[in-house]
């Protein structure tokens, strides 16, 4: 391949512009004939240097017209700066007001940060409450099993005990 010819990326790439930009800029401008400056190989179309250089000379005449309008909004404004005491005085009176805006948020800030302490703190005194009543829960209920089992031995030792004196008594007879 030529090294004179580029595909649309590379071109736009070169110019800080998305590939889009650039087939639109093509598609849009009847000065350009798209099949006088390109070339298709597969699914790639090439530019040569002559397309190049319309294309770029399209991109950077729009950019300078931009950067005339920025820079005419610039003296604008620096125009509208120099007005007198009077915007002055109402531009103090603006800081004021979000200095003052800005010390209300900060106490707020302060009192929420205060309030999500105290929760963080509620919370965990209740989670170690609640691990406590699991514990005493499940002691409890360990005792019971304990205190059920202790009862069904003395009831069984008691209806051996019963059942070994009739046996005995039988024999006796």
């Amino acid at each position: 391949m030529s090294e004179n010819l580029k595909t649309i990326r590379e071109l736009s790439d070169e110019l800080g512009v998305s590939k889009q930009a650039v087939w639109q800029k093509i598609k849009r401008d009847s000065s350009i004939n798209l099949r006088q400056f390109t070339s298709k190989k597969g699914n790639t179309v090439y530019i040569n240097v002559d397309g190049q250089k319309a294309i770029k000379s399209m991109f950077l005449d729009k950019m300078s017209t931009e950067n005339r309008q920025r820079e005419d909004k610039v003296d604008d404004n620096k125009k509208e700066h120099v007005d007198g005491p009077g915007e002055v005085d109402f531009l103090r009176d603006l800081v004021l007001e979000l200095q003052s805006e800005k010390k209300e948020l900060h106490k707020l800030l302060d009192q929420q940060q205060r309030l999500a302490l105290q929760d963080k703190k509620l919370l965990e005194e209740y989670k170690t409450e609640i691990k406590d009543l699991k514990a005493l829960t499940t002691q409890s209920s360990i005792d019971k099993q304990a205190s059920v089992n202790k009862q069904s031995d003395v009831e069984e030792t008691n209806h051996q005990d019963t059942s070994k004196s009739k046996k005995w008594w039988r024999f006796g007879k």
